[in-house]
Protein backbone atom coordinates (compact mmCIF):
# COMPACT_ATOMS: atom_id res chain seq x y z
CA UNK A 1 0.00 0.00 0.00
CA UNK A 2 1.36 3.03 -1.14
CA UNK A 3 0.87 6.30 1.00
CA UNK A 4 -0.15 9.77 -0.90
CA UNK A 5 -0.34 13.35 -0.61
CA UNK A 6 -1.85 15.63 -3.12
CA UNK A 7 -0.62 19.66 -3.16
CA UNK A 8 -3.43 21.73 -3.85
CA UNK A 9 -7.51 21.06 -3.49
CA UNK A 10 -8.91 22.22 -6.37
CA UNK A 11 -11.42 20.45 -8.64
CA UNK A 12 -8.64 18.10 -10.13
CA UNK A 13 -7.31 17.40 -6.10
CA UNK A 14 -10.76 16.93 -4.92
CA UNK A 15 -11.37 14.30 -7.77
CA UNK A 16 -8.35 12.30 -7.40
CA UNK A 17 -8.62 12.51 -3.71
CA UNK A 18 -12.59 10.57 -4.07
CA UNK A 19 -11.21 8.71 -5.77
CA UNK A 20 -8.71 7.58 -3.94
CA UNK A 21 -10.79 7.06 -0.96
CA UNK A 22 -13.70 5.38 -2.83
CA UNK A 23 -10.46 2.59 -3.56
CA UNK A 24 -10.87 3.49 -7.28
CA UNK A 25 -6.71 4.09 -7.37
CA UNK A 26 -5.14 1.15 -6.75
CA UNK A 27 -3.39 -0.17 -3.49
CA UNK A 28 -3.04 3.64 -2.07
CA UNK A 29 -3.89 5.28 0.77
CA UNK A 30 -4.40 8.95 1.03
CA UNK A 31 -2.30 10.67 3.70
CA UNK A 32 -2.54 14.25 3.72
CA UNK A 33 -3.18 17.15 1.74
CA UNK A 34 -1.46 20.89 1.10
CA UNK A 35 -3.78 23.54 1.11
CA UNK A 36 -3.11 27.79 1.47
CA UNK A 37 -6.13 27.47 4.21
CA UNK A 38 -7.03 24.58 6.16
CA UNK A 39 -9.48 26.40 7.92
CA UNK A 40 -11.86 25.49 5.13
CA UNK A 41 -12.05 22.39 5.61
CA UNK A 42 -13.33 20.04 8.46
CA UNK A 43 -11.18 18.05 10.61
CA UNK A 44 -10.39 14.82 8.20
CA UNK A 45 -7.86 13.17 10.66
CA UNK A 46 -10.34 10.78 11.97
CA UNK A 47 -10.48 9.39 8.65
CA UNK A 48 -6.75 8.54 7.79
CA UNK A 49 -5.91 11.43 6.37
CA UNK A 50 -5.06 15.19 7.20
CA UNK A 51 -5.69 18.51 5.93
CA UNK A 52 -3.00 21.27 6.23
CA UNK A 53 -1.37 24.04 5.38
CA UNK A 54 1.78 23.58 6.79
CA UNK A 55 4.16 21.68 4.23
CA UNK A 56 6.65 20.11 6.97
CA UNK A 57 3.27 18.76 8.79
CA UNK A 58 2.65 17.18 4.93
CA UNK A 59 5.91 16.38 4.05
CA UNK A 60 6.44 14.35 7.69
CA UNK A 61 3.32 11.70 6.80
CA UNK A 62 5.84 8.94 5.06
CA UNK A 63 4.47 9.94 1.46
CA UNK A 64 5.55 7.24 -1.10
CA UNK A 65 3.63 9.75 -4.13
CA UNK A 66 2.87 13.25 -4.27
CA UNK A 67 0.57 14.70 -6.44
CA UNK A 68 0.92 17.90 -7.65
CA UNK A 69 -2.12 19.77 -8.95
CA UNK A 70 -1.90 23.29 -7.52
CA UNK A 71 -0.32 24.86 -10.57
CA UNK A 72 3.03 26.03 -11.33
CA UNK A 73 4.08 27.92 -8.43
CA UNK A 74 3.54 24.67 -6.36
CA UNK A 75 6.23 22.90 -8.71
CA UNK A 76 8.43 25.99 -7.97
CA UNK A 77 7.92 25.72 -4.07
CA UNK A 78 7.48 22.42 -3.52
CA UNK A 79 8.83 20.16 -6.88
CA UNK A 80 12.08 19.23 -5.56
CA UNK A 81 11.47 18.84 -1.59
CA UNK A 82 8.55 16.59 -2.37
CA UNK A 83 11.81 14.48 -4.62
CA UNK A 84 14.36 15.00 -1.39
CA UNK A 85 11.37 13.64 1.12
CA UNK A 86 11.91 9.94 -1.20
CA UNK A 87 8.51 10.64 -3.08
CA UNK A 88 7.85 9.92 -6.67
CA UNK A 89 6.25 13.24 -7.87
CA UNK A 90 2.93 13.13 -10.25
CA UNK A 91 3.19 16.64 -12.32
CA UNK A 92 -0.62 17.75 -12.96
CA UNK A 93 1.36 21.52 -13.96
CA UNK A 94 3.62 20.13 -16.11
CA UNK A 95 3.51 23.46 -18.07
CA UNK A 96 6.12 24.92 -15.30
CA UNK A 97 9.11 22.88 -17.15
CA UNK A 98 9.25 25.16 -19.62
CA UNK A 99 11.10 27.18 -17.38
CA UNK A 100 14.74 25.61 -18.48
CA UNK A 101 16.07 26.04 -14.86
CA UNK A 102 13.29 24.63 -13.07
CA UNK A 103 13.00 21.31 -15.41
CA UNK A 104 16.80 20.98 -14.85
CA UNK A 105 16.45 21.12 -11.27
CA UNK A 106 14.14 18.93 -10.78
CA UNK A 107 15.41 16.07 -13.11
CA UNK A 108 19.14 16.04 -11.57
CA UNK A 109 17.14 16.17 -8.06
CA UNK A 110 15.06 13.38 -9.03
CA UNK A 111 18.51 11.42 -10.48
CA UNK A 112 19.85 12.35 -6.77
CA UNK A 113 16.95 10.64 -4.78
CA UNK A 114 16.53 7.64 -7.29
CA UNK A 115 12.97 9.19 -7.33
CA UNK A 116 10.87 9.62 -10.21
CA UNK A 117 8.95 12.36 -12.39
CA UNK A 118 5.31 11.02 -13.74
CA UNK A 119 3.96 12.96 -16.51
CA UNK A 120 0.28 11.76 -17.08
CA UNK A 121 -1.55 11.94 -20.43
CA UNK A 122 -3.69 14.24 -18.29
CA UNK A 123 -5.32 16.58 -21.19
CA UNK A 124 -4.27 14.93 -24.39
CA UNK A 125 -4.09 11.89 -25.84
CA UNK A 126 -1.19 9.81 -27.74
CA UNK A 127 2.10 10.98 -25.79
CA UNK A 128 2.73 7.36 -25.57
CA UNK A 129 3.23 7.37 -29.00
CA UNK A 130 5.18 10.30 -29.46
CA UNK A 131 7.62 9.58 -26.41
CA UNK A 132 7.50 5.92 -28.59
CA UNK A 133 8.51 7.54 -31.78
CA UNK A 134 11.20 9.93 -30.29
CA UNK A 135 13.50 7.25 -29.96
CA UNK A 136 13.85 7.92 -33.94
CA UNK A 137 13.63 10.73 -35.70
CA UNK A 138 10.53 13.24 -35.64
CA UNK A 139 10.01 16.03 -38.13
CA UNK A 140 7.25 17.95 -37.09
CA UNK A 141 5.30 18.37 -33.90
CA UNK A 142 2.19 20.78 -34.11
CA UNK A 143 -0.37 21.22 -31.81
CA UNK A 144 -4.01 23.59 -32.32
CA UNK A 145 -5.61 23.85 -29.34
CA UNK A 146 -9.73 25.10 -29.10
CA UNK A 147 -11.98 26.04 -25.96
CA UNK A 148 -14.84 27.76 -25.34
CA UNK A 149 -14.76 31.24 -24.55
CA UNK A 150 -16.00 31.18 -20.73
CA UNK A 151 -12.71 28.27 -20.54
CA UNK A 152 -10.27 31.61 -20.90
CA UNK A 153 -11.98 33.65 -18.09
CA UNK A 154 -9.34 34.80 -15.98
CA UNK A 155 -6.56 34.78 -18.62
CA UNK A 156 -4.55 37.18 -20.27
CA UNK A 157 -6.50 36.61 -23.76
CA UNK A 158 -9.31 38.97 -21.98
CA UNK A 159 -6.91 41.53 -22.75
CA UNK A 160 -6.82 40.47 -26.17
CA UNK A 161 -10.86 40.16 -27.06
CA UNK A 162 -14.46 40.48 -25.90
CA UNK A 163 -15.17 36.86 -24.87
CA UNK A 164 -18.15 37.70 -24.48
CA UNK A 165 -19.32 38.85 -27.97
CA UNK A 166 -16.98 37.16 -30.15
CA UNK A 167 -19.25 35.43 -32.54
CA UNK A 168 -16.29 33.87 -34.07
CA UNK A 169 -12.97 31.84 -33.66
CA UNK A 170 -10.43 34.28 -32.59
CA UNK A 171 -6.42 32.94 -32.89
CA UNK A 172 -5.16 34.11 -29.48
CA UNK A 173 -1.85 32.39 -29.95
CA UNK A 174 0.87 31.30 -32.77
CA UNK A 175 4.01 30.78 -31.57
CA UNK A 176 5.91 27.49 -29.92
CA UNK A 177 5.26 26.19 -26.48
CA UNK A 178 7.51 27.30 -24.15
CA UNK A 179 5.53 30.49 -24.57
CA UNK A 180 1.80 29.20 -24.66
CA UNK A 181 2.72 27.07 -21.38
CA UNK A 182 4.11 30.41 -19.55
CA UNK A 183 1.37 32.52 -21.38
CA UNK A 184 -1.65 29.73 -20.52
CA UNK A 185 -0.22 28.12 -17.19
CA UNK A 186 -3.64 26.28 -16.30
CA UNK A 187 -5.13 26.17 -20.01
CA UNK A 188 -2.32 25.06 -22.04
CA UNK A 189 -0.56 22.38 -19.93
CA UNK A 190 -0.89 20.00 -22.62
CA UNK A 191 1.78 21.88 -25.05
CA UNK A 192 4.42 21.22 -22.00
CA UNK A 193 3.61 17.58 -22.00
CA UNK A 194 3.56 17.20 -25.92
CA UNK A 195 6.69 18.81 -25.61
CA UNK A 196 8.45 16.69 -23.18
CA UNK A 197 7.42 13.49 -25.06
CA UNK A 198 8.75 14.91 -28.53
CA UNK A 199 11.17 17.17 -29.65
CA UNK A 200 10.89 19.79 -26.65
CA UNK A 201 9.55 23.43 -26.17
CA UNK A 202 11.42 25.25 -28.85
CA UNK A 203 10.37 23.09 -31.73
CA UNK A 204 6.41 22.15 -30.50
CA UNK A 205 4.50 24.29 -32.42
CA UNK A 206 1.20 25.53 -30.89
CA UNK A 207 -1.96 27.17 -32.34
CA UNK A 208 -4.76 28.40 -29.64
CA UNK A 209 -8.17 29.53 -29.99
CA UNK A 210 -10.88 30.97 -28.45
CA UNK A 211 -14.25 28.96 -30.10
CA UNK A 212 -17.74 30.56 -29.69
CA UNK A 213 -18.57 27.35 -31.86
CA UNK A 214 -17.87 24.82 -29.87
CA UNK A 215 -18.83 23.35 -26.16
CA UNK A 216 -15.42 21.18 -25.21
CA UNK A 217 -11.96 21.52 -24.89
CA UNK A 218 -10.43 20.23 -28.12
CA UNK A 219 -6.74 19.38 -29.04
CA UNK A 220 -5.65 18.07 -32.45
CA UNK A 221 -2.28 16.74 -32.88
CA UNK A 222 -0.06 16.19 -35.79
CA UNK A 223 3.44 14.69 -36.02
CA UNK A 224 5.47 12.89 -38.62
CA UNK A 225 8.69 11.42 -37.80
CA UNK A 226 10.73 7.83 -38.95
CA UNK A 227 7.91 5.96 -36.78
CA UNK A 228 5.33 7.44 -39.51
CA UNK A 229 2.46 9.82 -39.08
CA UNK A 230 -0.27 10.63 -36.09
CA UNK A 231 -3.19 13.14 -36.31
CA UNK A 232 -5.31 12.83 -33.39
CA UNK A 233 -8.07 15.18 -32.63
CA UNK A 234 -9.17 14.74 -28.63
CA UNK A 235 -12.39 16.26 -27.33
CA UNK A 236 -12.86 16.81 -23.28
CA UNK A 237 -15.49 17.52 -21.75
CA UNK A 238 -14.53 20.68 -19.63
CA UNK A 239 -15.12 20.18 -15.91
CA UNK A 240 -18.42 21.74 -14.37
CA UNK A 241 -15.85 22.88 -11.38
CA UNK A 242 -13.29 24.35 -13.72
CA UNK A 243 -13.46 25.04 -17.45
CA UNK A 244 -10.34 25.70 -17.83
CA UNK A 245 -10.06 21.77 -17.09
CA UNK A 246 -11.60 18.34 -17.89
CA UNK A 247 -12.53 15.43 -15.95
CA UNK A 248 -10.20 13.40 -17.96
CA UNK A 249 -6.87 15.23 -15.93
CA UNK A 250 -8.00 13.78 -12.52
CA UNK A 251 -8.74 10.22 -14.42
CA UNK A 252 -5.50 10.33 -16.13
CA UNK A 253 -3.75 11.52 -12.28
CA UNK A 254 -5.87 8.29 -10.94
CA UNK A 255 -5.06 5.93 -13.99
CA UNK A 256 -1.29 6.71 -13.19
CA UNK A 257 -1.96 5.80 -9.42
CA UNK A 258 -3.25 2.58 -10.35
CA UNK A 259 -0.54 1.47 -12.38
CA UNK A 260 1.88 2.07 -9.34
CA UNK A 261 0.50 -1.04 -8.04
CA UNK A 262 -1.09 -2.83 -11.00
CA UNK A 263 0.68 -6.27 -12.11
CA UNK A 264 -0.63 -5.27 -15.21
CA UNK A 265 0.13 -2.28 -17.18
CA UNK A 266 -1.01 -0.96 -20.30
CA UNK A 267 -0.16 2.62 -22.51
CA UNK A 268 3.02 3.48 -21.34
Amino acid sequence: MLNVGIIGYGTIGQDVAQAILQGNAGQVQLKAILVRDETKYPDTSSHGYIITADEEVFFRQGLDVVVESAGHEAVKHYGEKALDNRADLILVSVGALADEPLHLKILEKARQTGRKVMVPSAAIGGLDRIAAGSVGQIDEVTLVTRKPPKAWIGTVIEQQVNLAELTEPFCAFDGVARDSARLFPESVNVSAALSLAGVGFDRTKVKVYVDPHISHNTHEIEAKGKFGQIHLQIRNTPSAGNPKTGYIVAMSVIKTLRDLTSPFVIGI
